[in-house]
């Protein structure tokens, strides 16, 4: 039987490629449409009528498709929703974007420099001294250095001083707080900042979760008040009508890293705007969208200088440039003695991964 290959062609779309090219389609539309399946199809539909994003396939067979891959279900009310698979997915595929353009690295493990009685050990090794571990003692060596000395196996003996055990390296652990600034202007103008941002925790959180089990993140959004969100959460983000209360922030951050028991701890800020609200002494509401309104400034300013006393770091990324907040951020920075940087909206998951990591990488130095 004669049998005929297609010539191979280096743009040739494989099923793999084919399959990745669909999941891609769900998962970028099912974040920007706060993981609302129902919803994300329909985007898909409307997008497969203009331009065949599907290649030929119906929406049943998607659907289908998706099913299979354990990434959409029906609830109890036969409504479809996103599953706790494609919540997974989520966050590895904020991972993996965010580290696409990385450089290795950028991206490396996160000890530091000193030796001491960490749980990593070095190649190296040392004299033993009493109160080590048995569990980091190197038999090689140790027998070596016990053959060595005796010069033949008959006068074989172990004595301390023969025994070595391996170098180790302190593994610094870090708390982290990321605020998230869900005011109105985070989709004003018709630019989407909260997806970038809502990528970014994401990307974090798996990180943290799978390479730094040590280490502990927690996801804090405000818009007129603060409020704790769960990672499993974080798709679901979406920005309301609200003013911008970093104070209140910046203050529940604060009373969620004195719980912890890390010696590292920082806040991670994501902002488009000033301050623009707190809340007074009755807990009342205060608002004032226009300029740099002093009684709000120098209460959340308050919370910075709160924060550097209490070895908490502000890290804040501006999604925009607006001189106003750049003004803010400046007296905050100084205040806390922290950092600041302004990120554009494509590399602000890489700028905020790789500030975490070099911070980890300092933490035992100071930040």
């Amino acid at each position: 039987m004669l049998i005929q290959y297609s010539q191979w062609l280096e743009n040739s779309t494989t099923a793999e490629d084919r399959a990745r090219h669909l999941l891609n389609i769900f998962m970028t539309v099912l974040l920007h449409v706060n993981a609302d399946a129902d919803k994300a199809l329909e985007v898909i539909e409307s997008w497969q009528k203009r331009y065949d994003v599907l290649k030929g396939m119906t929406m049943d067979e998607y659907m289908k498709f998706l099913a299979s891959r354990g990434l959409i279900e029906r609830d109890e009310h036969g409504k479809l929703r996103a599953t706790k698979t494609a919540q997974k997915k989520l966050r590895s595929d904020a991972l993996n974007y965010v580290f696409r353009d990385l450089k290795k690295s950028d991206a490396g493990q996160h000890e530091t420099p000193k030796s001491g009685s960490g749980t990593e050990k070095l190649t190296e090794t040392r004299q033993y001294t009493y109160g080590d571990s048995t569990a980091g003692i190197d038999i090689t060596e140790t027998l070596r250095n016990a053959y060595v000395r005796a010069g033949d196996a008959e006068s074989f003996q172990l004595i301390d001083d023969d025994i070595r055990v391996h170098e180790t390296e302190h593994q610094t652990s870090c708390a982290t707080v990321l605020l998230i600034d869900i005011s109105h202007s985070m989709i004003l103008y018709g630019e989407d900042r909260i997806t970038p941002a809502k990528r970014v925790a994401l990307a974090l959180a798996e990180l943290i979760t799978t390479r730094f089990p040590k280490d502990t993140i927690e996801v804090v959004v405000f818009g007129d008040e603060a409020r704790r969100v769960s990672i499993e959460d974080i798709p679901f983000i979406q920005v309301g009508p609200f003013h911008t209360n970093t104070r209140d922030g910046i203050h529940m951050a604060r009373r969620m890293l004195r719980q912890t028991r890390s010696a590292n701890k920082q806040i991670f800020m994501v902002t488009d705007g000033k301050p623009s609200a707190m809340f007074d002494e009755n807990h009342r509401l205060y608002k004032n969208p226009y300029g740099l309104d002093p009684r709000i400034i120098n209460k959340t300013l308050d919370e910075a200088v709160a924060a550097r006393r209490e070895g908490i770091v502000i890290s804040t990324f501006m999604v925009t440039d607006d001189p106003v907040l750049v003004d803010f951020v400046e007296q905050m920075t100084r205040a806390n003695r922290g950092r600041a940087i302004y990120a554009d909206l494509e590399a602000l998951g890489q700028s905020l991964v790789v500030d975490y990591l070099r911070n980890r990488r300092s933490s035992m130095r100071g930040f």
